[in-house]
C-alpha cells in the first residue's frame, strides 16, 4: 500500500492567517517607506491606513525609526470596514490598494500570484523545526543559507518564483534544502561557447568538476549515438529548465542532435538564496555552479545570457586582480570569489526573432563560481550576510547572538564587521569609481570562532560590478562593466544599498532588541567612514566631491520599479536609467560628521 504525502500541508488556515499578518506588516512598513502610503498618526505610536476607496482602514502600532524606517508590531495589525473587524488577507490588502501602489490592470495579477508564491513559502517555512538565532549562529555554512525566513528585506513580493510547482517548490526553493542533481547536456561547439579565467583550460575544469568516470561515460554515450564527444561542450543545466522549458521549447535542437541529453551528474548540490544557484555540498570546496532559470522571481526572469556569459571569466580576473594589488583592500583581508568558467548556447532562430532583453535569450547558460570554503583558516566558519537580519520566531536576532557570542560590545562586534564590509565598498567607490551590489545575499562573511567577523567575501560579480569612471582604461573584454551614471547619483549607490536597503533594517533589529542604541548604531558607522578617510588623506578631494557626510541623499524605491514592471525591473546595461527616486532621506551619519 502507497504511503500518502500531502504536497500541501502546509496551506493550513493558522499559517496562513500567520504568513498574511507578516506580509501586511512588511508591506505597510515598506509601501509607507517608499512613500506609496502615507499613514495618519492616531497618537501613542498608533496609525492608521485607508484603502483607496476609504472604505477600510488598517490600524498599527509601529516606532519610527533613521531613514524613514517603520518598525511595525505584527500582533498590533487589524483591519476594519465601519464597525466590523476583518481577517488580515494580503490579495485584499494589495487590490483594495491598488491605485496607491499605481498597480495597472496587466500588472496586478501577475503582483497578485508572486504575493500568494511568497505568502504560501512563508507558510511552509513554519512548518520546519523551529531553531532559535542563538542555535543557528552556531550552524554551518548551509544551514544557515537554507534556514533564512525572509528574503530580500525590501521587496514585500520577495518569493514569487513564478513557473515553480509545489512539487518543485519542494525539489527547489532553497528553504527546502533538498539535495539536487544537475542535469547534463551535450551542446554543440558550433552554437556553443566555453570561456575560462586565465590558467584554466575545458578538458582539465570539466574533468575536475565531474570525475573522469563520469566524463568518460558522457563520452561513451555520445559514441553509442554515433557522435564524437569532441564536436560538444558540457553544459549543467537546472532540472527544472530541462525538463519545464529546454525539452520543449529546444526540441530542434534536441531531434537534430545540437543538444543531446546525458543525464543527472553524480554530485548533490544544495540551492541557494537566489534559487538558481548551487552549492556542491558532496564537495564543498568544489565550484558553485550558477543556471539559467526561466522563472519569474522579484522583477526578473532568471535566466542567463550566452552572451553576458561569455566576458565573465574575463571581468572576474580584472576584478581579482585589481583587490590583490590594493595595499587597502588586502589589509581589510577583503576578497571575491571569482566566476571563473562560463558557458552558453546560442539558439540562433530565437535570437533572429528577439531583442538582447528577451527571456528567449537567456535559457541555456550557466558559470560555475569559486567556493569560499576552500579559503577558510582555522577556526573560521561561513555565513551569508543576509542571516544578520534574520529573525528568530521569538523575536530575537541572528546578529544578537553573534554579538552575545563572540564577549565583545556590540559596538566593537559592529565595529569588526564594517571594517570587513562597509570599508571595502568605500574604498572600491572613492579609488576606483567601482560600485558592486553588495546586498546580504551577494555577501558571504567569514567569521572567527567568536562569532566575530574577521572578513567578508563578494560574489556575483560580473552581472553586477559597475564602473562610473568614463576615462577608467579597462581591459577590451572587461569593457561591458562601464556605465555611464550622472554625477549626482555615483554615490547614490552606496546610499541606497548599503545604507537604505541593509543597514536600515540591521540598525532598527538590534535597537528593537534592546542590543544596540540607534545613535550608537550610526556612530559606529559614521567612525568607519571618518577611519577610513583619515587613512586615506590622497583621496581627499573624492571625499569632498562624493560626500557621504552629506546632509540628505535620494529615497530610491525597489519596490515602485517591481510594481511598474516585474519582469524587467531594471537594464543592467543603464543601472540608473529605470530608478524611482521619490524625495529625500535624512543621512543618518550626516551629524556626526
Amino acid at each position: 500500500m502507497s504511503t500518502f504525502t500531502d504536497p500541501v500541508a502546509h496551506l493550513t488556515p493558522e499559517r496562513w492567517a500567520d504568513a498574511n499578518r507578516a506580509l501586511i506588516r512588511k508591506g505597510l512598513a515598506e509601501f509607507a517607506h517608499e512613500r506609496l502610503l502615507d499613514p495618519q498618526e492616531l497618537g501613542e505610536g498608533r496609525y492608521r491606513v485607508l484603502s483607496d476607496d476609504g472604505r477600510t482602514e488598517y490600524r498599527f502600532t509601529a516606532d519610527r525609526f533613521a531613514l524613514d524606517h517603520w518598525q511595525i508590531y505584527p500582533d498590533s495589525i487589524s483591519c476594519h470596514q465601519g464597525s466590523e473587524q476583518l481577517p488580515l488577507d494580503a490579495l485584499r490588502f494589495i487590490t483594495g490598494l491598488r491605485g496607491a501602489l499605481g498597480l495597472s490592470d496587466e500588472i496586478l495579477p501577475v503582483y497578485l500570484e508572486e504575493i500568494s508564491s511568497t505568502l504560501a513559502g512563508t507558510a511552509y517555512k513554519s512548518t520546519k523545526p523551529r531553531v532559535t538565532a542563538a542555535e543557528l549562529a552556531r550552524s554551518d555554512f548551509q544551514a544557515i543559507e537554507t534556514g533564512m525566513t525572509e528574503g530580500h528585506p525590501c521587496f514585500v513580493a520577495n518569493n514569487g518564483r513564478l513557473g515553480f510547482g509545489v512539487d518543485e517548490y519542494r525539489a527547489y526553493a532553497p528553504e527546502a534544502a533538498t539535495p539536487v542533481h544537475l542535469v547534463w547536456l551535450a551542446a554543440h561547439r558550433d552554437r556553443t561557447t566555453f570561456t575560462a579565467g586565465a590558467g584554466i583550460d575545458y578538458e582539465s575544469f570539466v574533468r575536475a568538476e565531474l570525475g573522469d568516470r563520469a566524463v568518460d561515460g558522457f563520452a561513451a554515450a555520445l559514441a553509442a549515438r554515433g557522435l564524437d564527444f569532441a564536436d560538444y561542450l558540457l553544459v549543467p543545466v537546472h532540472p527544472w529548465q530541462w525538463w519545464n522549458k529546454l525539452s520543449v521549447t529546444f526540441a530542434a535542437e534536441v531531434a537534430q542532435e545540437r543538444l543531446v541529453y546525458l543525464g543527472e551528474g553524480d554530485d548533490a548540490y544544495l540551492a541557494q538564496q537566489s534559487i538558481r544557484t548551487f552549492f556542491n555540498s558532496s564537495d564543498p570546496a568544489k565550484h558553485y555552479v550558477k543556471t539559467a532559470l526561466s522563472v519569474l522571481n522579484m522583477g526578473f526572469m532568471r535566466g542567463l545570457s550566452a552572451a553576458y556569459m561569455e566576458a565573465t571569466p574575463a571581468i572576474n580576473d580584472w576584478l581579482a586582480g585589481l583587490i590583490e594589488s590594493d595595499s587597502v583592500l588586502k589589509a581589510a583581508r577583503f576578497s571575491i570569489i571569482r566566476e571563473r568558467a562560463a558557458v552558453g548556447y546560442r539558439h540562433l532562430e530565437y535570437e533572429a526573432a528577439t531583442d538582447r532583453y528577451s527571456p528567449y535569450r537567456k535559457m541555456l547558460a550557466a558559470l560555475w563560481r569559486e567556493s569560499p570554503v576552500a579559503s577558510l583558516g582555522e577556526g573560521e566558519r561561513l555565513a551569508t550576510m543576509a542571516s544578520l537580519l534574520h529573525v528568530d520566531h521569538a523575536g530575537a536576532s541572528f546578529a544578537g547572538a553573534l554579538i552575545k557570542e563572540s564577549g565583545l560590545t556590540p559596538t566593537e562586534w559592529l565595529r569588526g564587521y564594517l571594517d570587513a564590509y562597509l570599508l571595502p565598498v568605500l574604498h572600491c567607490f572613492y579609488a576606483y569609481d567601482l560600485v558592486y551590489m553588495p546586498h546580504g545575499e551577494n555577501v558571504i562573511l567569514v567569521l572567527d570562532e567568536r562569532g566575530a567577523v574577521a572578513r567578508a567575501v563578494f560574489k556575483d560579480i560580473a552581472e553586477e560590478i559597475c564602473v562610473m569612471d568614463p576615462d577608467a582604461v579597462l581591459p577590451p573584454a572587461v569593457e561591458r562593466v562601464r556605465a555611464e551614471v550622472p554625477e549626482d547619483m555615483k554615490l547614490l549607490s552606496v546610499f541606497t544599498d548599503v545604507f537604505d536597503c541593509f543597514f536600515r533594517f540591521l540598525g532598527a533589529t538590534l535597537a528593537a532588541e534592546g542590543v544596540l542604541d540607534e545613535d550608537d548604531f550610526w556612530r559606529a558607522v559614521a567612525a568607519c567612514v571618518k577611519g577610513y578617510q583619515a587613512a586615506n588623506p590622497a583621496l581627499a578631494d573624492r571625499f569632498a566631491q562624493y560626500d557621504v557626510f552629506a546632509e540628505t541623499f535620494a529615497l530610491s524605491a525597489l519596490n515602485r520599479l517591481q510594481l511598474r514592471n516585474n519582469r524587467q525591473m531594471v537594464d543592467l546595461a543603464d543601472p540608473s536609467g529605470a530608478l524611482q527616486l521619490v524625495g529625500d532621506l535624512v543621512n543618518p551619519i550626516a551629524r556626526f560628521a
